[in-house]
């Protein structure tokens, strides 16, 4: 059974009884819960551990009935994953779903609101609208990606591989990577939106030596934190009757290429924690080291630690750890004046310290300000209203903790720089309205025109870029599909340069499977010389001098999800080593993800790529393609 930070105790599985429904939820009503930990066996690689999927009920919530949901081994989140460096292990992600069984998740588009009220997406509720059959006939069809590890294509849960009832995934992971939280979650072809919204997610730790010299908080005083936004859908009185909702705002009513409706991402009112609507948590007056990771389909939080009065606390939180790893030094959490806020992205992780030491007997909320949010729960100290997300209840005394925060974390931290011998790679993510889109953004792989004297200028597919050192360069588009012929192919252990220029005014969380990447810089753009209507620029998209975005210290470790605000473009650079195969990249927004912002690239031995003829493996060399600084 699940364990709970609390006094309380909360069952996980229910057998689906009917109880009252309600209308309003109240906050920090049940305990935190904390995934068990499953260590997979490793003293013999062949011997798999299973890990299989299954129907769960979960009461998300006191005031709710059970949900319907899956789960890997029947658990929302699923178990948390330990694992030490260099420990080789195979898992067998097995379906156990029923052919018949039931989807969990209700599926609806529903019209936009009149300007001044409020987002449909901020309540719960159908909104009279006829659930879409087609999601509610889905079968159990699921694929597992363990995000940020390094494995073998074959091993990485391709999307198109996804597995039916009592068939089995076998991933076999080498772990030979610094201490880290992965995490895992389904990658199923087209449905993924809807998968990881029935529960589908779980947390994987990797463990080494320098993290152990470290002596950070453990055991009761580690708790992983995952965060994901639902909506629950009512009855025909209005009330929530537990039922998961998939609610998306139609934008636009036919889009005149595919005749269908443009909806925006998945953003729902209620934030569950490790599995359940606004907890709480009892902690102790101590250091606590808490793995946050932002499972959500498309919100981005703004996280701010606020006290009784609704004021943020400074000095209590640090950041240690990012995506793929330790950081070189502890960042504080509110920088250079600013207010305390953490930006957590869909798929990014944090690894976090908290010390309440000070704070003994007080009462502390966790609350998200970032945008399109719901009215907020009440502040039982006043009239101010926040949108919840977790409650930290601190005991009034405890043992006396003598950690230290290190001033040093990882000392075998290398800085990549732009000096390293690299291959570059140039992106576009297009706005929705784009000729050819569907009215959906896009991904575009470019390559450099070397003599573009020939072209009919301005052109559909065809993009011009004047970079920082006042030199304009003419791209043409290879790619903007999913099913597009391959574009990279990449020489195993080789430096690259990935730029992502966004032309679209949203920000484009992006993922790159296999390797850990490091931020270079941010360098604002002038996109105005894209025209959607043509599907190219009538003037070059200029770098503008005038706006200097500089780096978040807590952006300048390891990392395998990038935010690429609009107007900008974002330089990362990382080495694709320790793997071969064929991956993905892919806006992590999974309702972007499944309608085609996504891509595959294919990593080989530098030896095989000299005999490539050109048949599907192009851009293989990598090098002189647009280096755009």
């Amino acid at each position: 059974m699940t364990e709970t930070i609390g006094r309380l105790t909360e069952g996980t599985r229910q057998t689906g009884e009917q109880e009252q429904a309600v209308d309003e939820l109240a906050p920090y009503m049940a305990p935190l819960t904390v995934p068990p930990v499953l260590c997979p066996a490793a003293d013999d690689v062949p011997r798999e551990t299973e890990i299989a999927v299954r129907p769960t009920w979960v009461r998300l919530h006191p005031q709710l009935p059970p949900t319907l949901m899956w789960g890997y081994d029947g658990q929302v989140p699923g178990p948390t994953i330990e694992v030490r460096r260099g420990q080789r292990v195979r898992i067998a992600w097995t379906n156990r779903i029923p052919k018949d069984a039931e989807y969990p998740v209700t599926s609806v588009e529903v019209p936009a609101r009149a300007p001044g009220t409020p987002p449909a997406s901020t309540e719960p509720g159908r909104e009279g609208v006829e659930p879409d059959k087609d999601v509610a006939a889905l079968p159990a069809w699921t694929v597992t990606h363990l995000h940020g590890a390094q494995t073998g294509g074959g091993n990485d849960g391709w999307a198109d591989n996804a597995v039916g009832h009592g068939d089995a995934q076998l991933s076999e992971y080498p772990n030979d990577h610094q201490a880290v939280q992965w995490w895992y979650h389904d990658h199923a072809m087209n449905i993924t939106r809807w998968n990881v919204m029935t529960g589908l997610y779980g947390t994987y730790l990797l463990r080494d030596d320098e993290e152990d010299a470290l002596h950070l908080p453990s055991g009761e005083r580690e708790i992983p934190l995952l965060l994901a936004d639902r909506n629950l859908d009512t009855d025909e009185d209005g009330r929530l009757n537990g039922r998961l909702l998939h609610k998306t705002v139609i934008v636009q009513q036919s889009n005149p290429e595919t005749g269908k409706p443009v909806s925006v991402p998945f953003t729902g009112p209620y934030t569950t924690v490790n599995g359940r609507i606004w907890p709480y948590a009892e902690v102790d007056a101590a250091w606590y080291r808490f793995r946050l990771l932002n499972a959500s389909n498309a919100r981005i939080f703004q996280l701010v630690l606020i006290d009784e009065d609704g004021n943020p606390v400074p000095g209590v939180v640090y950041q240690i750890g990012s995506d793929g790893g330790l950081l070189p030094r502890p960042v504080p959490v509110g920088f250079d004046g600013e207010l305390p806020t953490l930006t957590a992205a869909p798929a990014e992780r944090f690894d976090l310290l908290v010390d309440f030491r000070a704070l003994a007997g007080r009462t502390l909320r966790l609350v998200n300000k970032g945008p399109n949010q719901p009215a907020g729960v009440p502040d039982p100290a006043g009239d101010v209203r926040y949108p919840a997300v977790l409650e930290f209840r601190v005991g009034e005394t405890g043992e006396e903790d003598i950690f230290e925060l290190p001033e040093v974390l990882s000392g075998s931290f290398r800085r990549l720089t732009h000096d390293l011998p690299h291959g570059h790679r140039m992106v576009l993510l297009t706005p929705p309205a784009t000729k050819g889109a569907g009215g959906h953004p896009e991904i575009w792989e470019l390559t450099e025109v070397e003599d573009p004297s020939g072209l009919r200028l301005p052109a559909d597919g065809i993009v011009q870029v004047t970079g920082l050192d006042g030199t304009t360069k003419t791209y043409r588009r290879t790619s903007r599909t999913f099913n597009d012929g391959l574009g990279f192919t990449i020489a195993e252990g080789g430096y690259e340069q990935w730029s992502f220029l966004n032309l679209a005014p949203i920000v484009h969380p992006m993922h790159i499977h296999l390797a850990d990447f490091q931020l270079l810089g941010r360098d604002a753009y002038d996109v105005s010389g894209f025209d959607p209507a043509l599907g190219g620029t009538r003037t070059p998209l200029r770098y503008d001098a005038d706006r200097v975005i500089p780096l978040a210290p807590n952006e300048r470790g390891n990392k395998d999800v990038f935010r690429v605000p609009g107007s900008q473009m974002l330089r990362v650079m990382g080495r694709f080593d320790g793997a071969y195969g064929r991956f993905m990249y892919h806006c992590r927004l999974l309702e972007h993800e499944d309608m085609g912002m996504m891509r595959p690239f294919v990593v080989m031995p530098a030896e095989a790529m000299k005999f490539d003829h050109g048949a599907g493996h192009g851009g293989h060399g990598g090098h002189g393609e647009g280096h755009m600084g």
